[in-house]
């Protein structure tokens, strides 16, 4: 295992030199030491091992053993009809469209935003907009504690930049696309997203693979809401069968701002989310939501970090987990209430439905309290359909089947009730039925 990762370290690092050296960063003069700092940090750590007390149940073996090689300088072909069919109904917000990492102005649809907003690929926005990409790029996510942050940081080159001036009171949306179609190779979009001064942003990203062979994606995104912004964010995961899907997200929230996030995982073999939310402004308020429905040998890690650094903010999270097969799932749930922050109301809630007796579920929620005059907590919860449950359906005349699927999707969908964009939640309500069965299934549940 060692020498795997060992391995591994050393083969990104002569990538990072070689690129250096070939001059293919042709990027701002003040984002070459912020690479060079990131891989450095990254040369110090290497790829973290079931050791290291965040990773002690995600093994990263099968992600060093491979060698992945960096995606082409122009993005690959998309089969004719791809994203047709991935298109949400009534859904015609811009969209950015990235294949392998690389922005695609031939699949995308932007346009500008309501208010004076802008939406563009990152590394065309380091030129236009150099100056705001310099003050938040890298100074949320923070690459310095986090490999995999790091590893994105110094390999940074394209991904989606959304921003609002202040007072964009207009309802404002765009759609982030990542496609990976190519198997083998590594890609590391980067997203920042900026909200100013009272103004409302929705945003949805989505990774899709079209490819079920092996690959890489590690991303990375940051989320600066200022005060009294509102943020809503979504981020649907579909990547291929023996994909590994690495993700971060950091969103630093003003005084009196709003952040309500939702997640859901289906695909990938590996896939690990880091999110932190950091509530640095009295007032501000975070809400953050997970669903993952995994099964065969799939394995996914959410580690989350809600972090209470002043007075009077509010936090609830919820994260569902549906397990089959042999998967195995790992959650990680850590709020963190500074001695200043009196008058915090924090919630956490973590359940987990096992199909099968083969599925392992790591559940660990963390309260680190220093202030005395709060309102935390939370819990966590594994169990099975329950037989009572199952025989009440199936005397109404539900098969086994159906019956099963129903009491899942039930259970499932009290995260996705929670997305506010109906087709958004049309789309995940299909995928979800898919994962449960059957035509019969389907059409009972409908």
């Amino acid at each position: 295992m060692t020498t795997t990762v060992a391995t591994a370290k050393d083969r990104y690092l002569a990538e990072f030199e070689a690129v250096e050296r070939l001059g293919a960063f042709r990027s701002p003069s003040w984002l070459a030491p912020l690479r060079r700092r990131a891989i450095d940090r990254f040369a110090e750590s290497g790829f973290p091992t079931t050791r290291d007390e965040d990773w002690r149940y995600t093994n990263l073996t099968a992600l060093g053993a491979t060698p992945f090689r960096p995606t082409a300088p122009s993005p690959a072909g998309v089969p004719a009809g791809v994203l047709e069919r991935l298109a949400l109904p009534g859904l015609e917000w811009p969209r950015l469209v990235f294949v392998d990492g690389r922005y695609s102005p031939k699949l995308s649809t932007a346009r500008p935003l309501l208010g004076g907003g802008q939406v563009a690929s990152l590394a065309e926005a380091m030129i236009t907009e150099g100056d705001m990409i310099e003050r938040h790029l890298g100074r949320h996510a923070r690459w310095d504690g986090n490999v995999f942050a790091a590893l994105n940081t110094a390999f940074v080159q394209d991904g989606g930049f959304v921003c609002l001036p202040p007072e964009a009171r207009g309802e404002t949306s765009i759609e982030l696309v990542f496609l990976a179609t190519t198997p083998g190779v590594v890609a590391q979009p980067r997203t920042l997203i900026v909200a100013g001064l009272h103004s409302r942003l929705t945003v949805v990203e989505r990774y899709v693979g079209l490819t079920d062979e092996a690959y890489f994606t590690n991303a990375v995104t940051e989320i600066v809401a200022g005060p009294g912004a509102a943020v809503d964010h979504y981020m649907l995961q579909e990547q291929g069968a023996e994909a590994f899907h690495v993700a971060t997200v950091h969103a630093a929230l003003g005084r009196d701002s709003a952040f309500d996030t939702c997640g859901a995982t289906f695909g990938g073999r590996l896939a690990r989310t880091t999110l932190t939310l950091e509530l640095a402004g009295e007032g501000a308020r975070g809400a953050i939501n997970g669903l993952y429905v995994v099964g065969g040998r799939q394995h996914v890690d959410h580690h989350v970090t809600v972090d209470h650094a002043v007075p009077r903010c509010a936090s609830r999270q919820l994260f569902k987990g549906v397990l089959d097969g042999t998967a195995r799932a790992v959650f990680n749930g850590r709020i963190i209430v500074r001695p200043d922050a009196q008058k915090t109301d924090a919630t956490q809630t973590n359940k987990h439905l096992l199909l099968s007796d083969g599925v392992e579920v790591d559940s660990k929620p963390q309260l680190e309290i220093f202030a005395d005059d709060v309102k935390c907590t939370h819990g966590a919860a594994e169990g099975q359909l329950a037989p009572e449950a199952l025989f009440y359906l199936k005397s109404r005349g539900l098969g086994e089947e159906t019956a099963r699927a129903l009491l899942t999707y039930g259970f499932a969908h009290e995260v996705l009730e929670r997305v506010a964009v109906e087709p958004l939640q049309a789309y995940l309500d299909r995928l979800l039925m898919a994962r449960l069965g059957s035509d019969r299934t389907t059409k009972e549940i409908a």
